[in-house]
């Protein structure tokens, strides 16, 4: 059963800081790699942090470099992305994803959860 559930959006004030976590059922979570994505109104769905479960390999995308964080609990099957320093333009419906492949595209990821949002303001 696969199963991915965000939480932790919210609002917060630029400069602020805000941790999303993911929650993955088991089978989900023994995919290879785990991502968080981002779509901002009228545009396309982002990849923003990928996560190679196996050997913790970390990815990221050049607008987050250096503010965002990925990391994984795996006696909890959950990841997290603590975000630093927001700035409005990070506001978006923030989503973690499940894949086989590491890859930043979300094409890759064929499995998600529902979303959380985010708001800087």
């Amino acid at each position: 059963h696969v199963q991915l559930v965000e939480s932790g959006g919210g609002s917060v004030q630029a400069g602020g800081s805000l941790s999303l976590s993911c929650a993955a059922g088991r089978y989900t979570y023994k995919r290879n790699c785990m991502g968080w994505f981002r779509q901002r109104p009228g545009k396309d769905r982002e990849g923003l942090a990928v996560l190679w479960i196996g050997g913790a390999t970390t990815t990221y995308a050049d607008s987050v470099k250096g503010r965002f964080t990925i990391s994984r609990d795996n006696a909890k099957n959950t990841v997290y992305l603590q975000m630093n320093s927001l700035k409005p333009e990070d506001t978006a419906m923030y989503y973690c994803a499940a894949g086989t492949y590491c890859y930043g595209a979300p094409h890759y990821y064929p499995y998600w959860g529902q979303g959380t949002q985010v708001t800087v303001s």
